[in-house]
């Protein structure tokens, strides 16, 4: 058991390390935040479809942690909790569905969006153009590099997923 949750920690310091890494290698970003990479989400969708979501959503913090420190955006407390750790950490979703494997990449993609979407209502509502709600524009803005971005991960994930072996063992 010992030997199972050092490896399982080994990977998740991996899995941080290799989806910051791939963050900064950007296809395409927008002007206030926001892009679509090198499928940086992918390692912390693995490390949840195979060690489950507690592994996760903790490996998804940690990123959204180190995606701060790397590019920081601070307008308010609770836009660094929605932007950084709870939108990170919402990608450990995917590891509710270890059987269907794409559809925790969306759900766990949905849920950074989500968390996105509402920092961008509350905190980035003035980049709106005049009269539009900031939630159509939120949803836009966030839409158009989350869509993409989630599109990219689960091509990947299902990829990876295919070459990389299967634990013999889950903890969560």
């Amino acid at each position: 058991m010992k030997s199972l949750r050092t490896r399982q920690l080994a990977e998740s310091g991996i899995a941080v390390a290799l989806g910051a890494a791939l963050g900064l290698v950007k296809v395409y970003q927008l002007p206030q935040g926001g892009s679509i990479t090198a499928g940086s989400m992918v390692p912390v969708f693995y490390l949840s479809l195979r060690w489950g979501p507690r592994t996760g959503i903790a490996a998804g913090v940690l990123l959204g942690l180190v995606n701060f420190v790397l590019e920081p955006v601070f307008v308010h407390p609770v836009q660094f909790l929605l932007d950084y750790p709870v939108a990170f950490g919402a990608l450990g979703l995917a590891g509710f569905f270890p059987h269907l494997p794409w559809l925790g990449v969306v759900v766990g993609g949905a849920g950074r969006f989500v968390s996105h979407l509402l920092s961008g209502v509350v905190f980035f509502a003035q980049y709106a153009p005049r009269g539009t709600s900031p939630w159509v524009y939120s949803a836009a803005y966030n839409g158009s590099y989350m869509l993409p971005e989630v599109v990219v991960s689960v091509v990947l994930t299902l990829l990876v997923l295919r070459a990389l072996p299967a634990p013999s063992e889950r903890s969560d």
